[in-house]
């Protein structure tokens, strides 16, 4: 078996879930991502086994185009954290009633299958189609399904497409001038070229705009809480748990490799926007008085985080980075799907009419909680190891960037626990929190044994992608 198989199945899967009727849509769409994570552990066994599991196959024979999946352990991490997490967020969705609810789940899994093809895709032409594909699902899942007032939705998620459409194309227009140096679009014949430092600023500068809208960095990041806040909980988890991190990877997998003279000329520019982004979204999160936008700027202080260690340029960097992405996944996977619990019983997302929840149900708010301190790095935590890594990356760079990108410790901590308090404690609320559901709890068992997990056993994935760091790290250093 070859990669190719999970992207089929994915793809497959959406077309079944499609014709299998509202009734049974959610079962299928579970039952296909839940068949792509068996498969991905799978891909991981093959890999651990010396056995490569890549894929290779003419496509267009001019300009000549290639289906290649490249798996290694950078590859392997992303695809594990999309089909794992595109499976818990279907699972999370099962209390909800979505109307057309085939068609939602179909888009659901053909986003996932988009996502994954990026993740693997080792031609530049491949990458990019995926890159775009994934952008269709999402728009419709929270433009259609999406709540609050209509037209401001509606606002909301075309700026976000605009957005990010546009700065797709300025990544395209780099990927054509160096179709015209080397002749292909294979990644590693793109790696082969050498580039003036004044063609690497321009080509740096091309995907930059097209990953930092992604990301997002500041200040590219007008589009996300507003998209978040509107999205329905399913889309809000799958654009901040997995989508934004299609924009991190490409950062090592394509960006830095591909203009290392730029990235190491003008590390210092891109550093400082991503540690402004740290303190700015920390900073906007405690003023906050909606759930979903305090979340939304949670998260933008901590893939500011991520970003500026990828632009350590360094092994802890990318280490820290990615350890980051996969824990920053789970954890805000688990975080908007506390909010989406609450919602289904309080019909609100402000955070006034919350509170007293923990005297009804103590168990929800003890599960909450332990997702809240992972979110702020408490040791023991997964995010505490990528954390930890990313600021002694910074750290090694200049103190200072350490010491202010280490605020995010001490922001997120003051208004996680602040809206902790808001919304889970005080006196009990004149609305009925009713007790949580055996599926609800299995979604935050799973996400909790996870970040406990590797939070004291990182080592599997940190032997997972290392050598893959080192071989981007080798490209870059050339």
């Amino acid at each position: 078996m070859n990669v190719s198989f999970i992207l089929v199945l994915l793809l497959f899967g959406a077309v079944a879930t499609y014709f299998s009727g509202n009734k049974l849509a959610k079962t299928v769409a579970l039952i296909f991502s839940l068949a792509a994570s068996v498969f991905s552990v799978y891909t991981l066994n093959l890999h651990n086994s010396g056995i490569n599991p890549s894929f290779m196959q003419q496509w267009i024979a001019n300009p000549n185009i290639f289906i290649a999946l490249k798996v290694d352990g950078l590859s392997l991490a992303m695809l594990l954290l999309t089909t794992f997490l595109t499976t818990i967020i279907i699972y999370s969705s099962f209390g909800n009633q979505f109307e057309n609810s085939k068609t939602f789940y179909a888009l659901v899994l053909f986003m996932s299958f988009a996502m994954v093809g990026t993740f693997l895709s080792a031609d530049a032409f491949l990458y990019y189609i995926f890159w775009e594909l994934a952008l269709i699902p999402i728009y419709f899942i929270a433009l259609i399904w999406g709540n609050g007032d209509a037209e401001e939705r509606k606002r909301a998620i075309i700026k976000f497409f605009v957005f990010t459409l546009a700065g797709s194309l300025f990544m395209l227009v780099s990927f054509i001038y160096l179709f015209q140096k080397a002749g292909s679009l294979m990644i590693s014949d793109l790696y082969a070229i050498r580039l003036t430092e004044q063609e690497q600023f321009w080509i740096f500068s091309g995907f930059f705009l097209a990953y930092a809208i992604k990301i997002p960095i500041f200040p590219f990041h007008t589009w996300q809480a507003n998209t978040y806040q509107k999205s329905p909980a399913v889309g809000t988890m799958l654009l901040s748990g997995i989508m934004l991190k299609m924009g991190l990877y490409s950062v090592i997998r394509w960006q830095l490799p591909l203009a290392p003279l730029a990235a190491k000329t003008y590390m210092n520019v891109f550093l400082v926007l991503s540690i402004i982004g740290v303190v700015y979204g920390s900073i906007v999160a405690l003023k906050q008085r909606n759930l979903k936008k305090l979340l939304a700027y949670s998260s933008l202080a901590h893939v500011g985080l991520i970003a500026a260690s990828t632009y350590t340029l360094s092994l802890d960097g990318f280490r820290g980075a990615v350890l980051q992405m996969i824990a920053h996944g789970f954890v805000v996977v688990g975080l908007f799907f506390a909010a989406e619990v609450i919602e289904r019983r309080f019909q609100t997302q402000e955070i006034a009419e919350m509170g007293g929840i923990r005297i009804q149900d103590s168990k929800f708010a003890s599960m909450f909680m332990i997702v809240m301190l992972a979110s702020v790095a408490l040791p023991s935590t997964f995010n505490f190891i990528g954390e930890f890594t990313a600021l002694y990356s910074l750290y090694n760079v200049n103190i200072w960037f350490a010491v202010i990108a280490g605020t995010t410790i001490i922001l997120g901590a003051f208004y996680m626990l602040k809206m902790f308090q808001n919304v889970m404690l005080g006196d009990k609320n004149v609305r009925v929190f009713e007790s949580i559901t055996i599926q609800e709890t299995i979604v935050f068992v799973v996400i909790i044994a996870v970040l406990l997990f590797f939070g004291l056993y990182p080592k599997p994935i940190n032997d997972l992608i290392t050598p893959a760091l080192q071989e981007v790290l080798t490209v870059i250093n050339r």
